[in-house]
């Protein structure tokens, strides 16, 4: 099976997962300043929820550049991957309506591990279909960035509880990490054309 139909899927969840994100923040009824005091714990989620997204469309897009065909496993996990990220939304409003409360921090930090380890078990299914000598097994190797990510949220949930500001230090640590897209499948797949 092409990719296709996977790639218009993906794409189109993502693109109602930033959609659903802008549409919970909500316009201050005055016309000063001093009325988006309150909105700065939720606008700084959604500008932290909004790079994730972002940072998981570009990779993903990076990733099925490596994809020559779709096999059943590849399409289940990629729908697990979206479950994930459909969460987003969710805990992104949670954490800015409570102003970072420790709980609502580890949700977020529980569903960024989950998008993390789906995302994970996506570049596995693919490397299973088209072989441990594909161009992604090759771009990808032991994806030491993947595991440090996952470390860092299953690290972070549990410090939310202690001290939400370093697990909110983590969640951001990672973002860092993944801004730049993995030209890791870039230069893989132009040092094989």
């Amino acid at each position: 099976m092409g990719k296709g139909r996977l790639e218009a899927f993906s794409d189109g969840v993502i693109a109602i997962i930033i959609t659903i994100m802008v549409l919970e923040l909500r316009v201050p009824h005055a016309a000063d300043l001093a009325a988006l005091r309150p909105l700065v714990p939720v606008l700084l989620c959604y500008v932290l929820s909004f790079t994730f997204i972002g940072i998981y469309w570009n990779n993903h897009h990076h990733l099925l550049h490596t994809v020559r065909q779709v096999s059943a496993g590849i399409l289940w996990s990629n729908l697990h991957l979206l479950f994930w990220l459909s969460l987003v939304p969710f805990v992104t409003g949670w954490m800015g309506e409570n102003r970072f409360a420790p709980l609502p921090v580890a949700l977020y930090g529980i569903v960024m591990l989950m998008a993390g380890l789906a995302y994970f078990l996506l570049t596995r299914a693919i490397i299973r279909h088209h072989g441990r000598d594909s161009a992604l097994a090759t771009a990808v190797g032991r994806d030491h960035k993947g595991r440090m990510s996952v470390a860092l949220y299953a690290l972070a949930v549990p410090l939310s509880f202690l001290n939400r500001w370093i697990a909110l230090a983590l969640y951001v640590a990672v973002a860092v990490m993944w801004f730049v897209p993995d030209r890791r499948i870039e230069k893989t797949l132009t040092g094989s054309s």
